[in-house]
Order: C-alpha cells, then structure tokens, then sequence
C-alpha cells in the first residue's frame, strides 16, 4: 500500500496510537452505530464468516482485533469451541467486551487481553484457527500483521478474515461511496462526538487492497491457500486463508 491512512493527523502519532485512540472514543457507541450503519446486516456477514469453519470445527480459536467481542460471542454460538481468546490495542472496547464476558458468563471460555495484533504474544502453531473483523484494514503493517497470524496457526488450520471492500458495479458503487463519505461521518458525529472517526472509515477501505490484492498477501504471508467470496454487492467480503 502506498499512502497509510490514519484516523486523525498527527505527525508524531503513529497509526497504530491512533487507532487505539479512535476506538477508545467511539467504544461506547461502537456496536449501536456498527448496527445502525449497516443496517443490520453486519450480523448476516459475522454469521456467514464464522460457518466458515464449521468443517474445521476448531476447538481453540484467537479473535485479532476482537474490539467488543461480537465475532468470537457468533463463533461461540455456531462452533462451540473449548476456547476462544480476544486480543485487541484499545482498552475501551475490551472493557466492554469483558462485561458482556461477565453479564453471559463466558469467563471460563472467552478471555480478552490488550495485545499487537501485528506482533502477537503466543508461540507458533498454537491455534486451530484465527479470527478478524473488520480489523485488518486498521493494521500499520498490514503484511508484518498477515505473517504473524500465520504464524500462530496450526498446519491444516485457517484465518477467516471478515472485511470491508470496495464495490465494482453500478449503483451500487455509486450509492455506497456516497453514503460512505457524506452521511456515515455525518450519523457518526452525531452519535460518538468524533466525526474524523468515521471520516476516516471509508478512506481506509477505499486504499485497502481488497478482492485478489488481499487473497494474494494471504499467499505471500504463509498460507497455502487462499479464497475471497464477496457479499452484498461486494461492500464487504470474506477471505479464508488455509495454513
């Protein structure tokens, strides 16, 4: 990628601070305006992406960029794995997933901790299958952060990446960039009080190399096998990456 976009600009802020900043803001909001903006349909695409591995059936699963918990709570739900661990940069949406940890008592199989996802504190090899969404798109290093999921990967295991991608077609492409750049900041400000936040949403997704570019860093990372499988007119899409 040639231009990293970050969420605010400051010149002596990393991304990866800012990142952890922008998600320390919304966190409270996070979820509401996740459904809202979406219409709903953010659920249909969790959903989707965690019956990925249901043949798999993974029984200790590491959630990247796990922010409020809702992709590991559909993964346990479908997969009923023994464990699932949650890694994520911003302590604000960890402290809610943890109280929704608390409130379903999932503490004995969902553990969430402050980690990189980009330099991941486990050995190698250690998990059947590793999950991310919406999430990878925020990485400062995105290849560095493809590697080291791989890493953490048992041989014969899978990553099921769920994120945002850039429609082709026409309306679709045509409504959806301007949703995305004159009425999401818009909703967004007015919910969270932190319109670069979602400023920055769409402007992250338009340079993010989705499609083939994706399924190919998944190649280029380790995997020895990678698939795309768009939805909803290509707004979002699936990739699943066989270690």
């Amino acid at each position: 990628m040639s231009k990293i976009i970050t969420p605010y600009e400051q010149a002596d802020t990393g991304k990866k601070q800012q990142v952890a900043t922008m998600f320390n803001n919304i966190s409270k909001k996070y979820d509401f305006l996740n459904h809202f903006l979406s219409f709903g349909i953010d659920k249909i695409w969790r959903k989707k992406a965690i019956s990925m591995l249901k043949e798999l059936k993974p029984q200790n699963i590491l959630d990247v960029a796990t922010g409020t918990g809702d992709f590991a709570f559909e993964a346990i739900r479908i997969l009923n794995p023994q464990k699932i661990t949650g890694v994520d940069i911003s302590e604000g949406m960890l402290s809610i997933a943890q109280s929704k940890i608390n409130d379903r008592g999932l503490s004995g199989r969902f553990e969430v901790q402050v980690g990189d996802s980009e330099r991941l504190n486990f050995p190698d090899e250690v998990f059947d299958a590793v999950t991310v969404a919406f999430g990878v798109r925020n990485f400062e290093n995105l290849e560095q952060g493809l590697r080291d999921i791989c890493r953490v990967i048992r041989p014969g295991g899978q990553a099921v990446i769920l994120e945002f991608s850039n429609p082709r077609k026409f309306p679709v492409k045509q409504f959806y960039s301007f949703y995305s750049k004159n009425l999401l900041p818009r909703i967004g400000k007015l919910f969270s009080k932190d319109s670069r936040a979602y400023r920055y949403l769409p402007e992250s997704i338009a340079q993010f190399p989705d499609g083939s570019n994706f399924t190919n860093l998944l190649l280029e990372a380790g995997f020895k096998q990678a698939v795309c499988k768009p939805q909803t007119f290509g707004i979002c899409t699936i990739y699943i990456g066989t270690k």
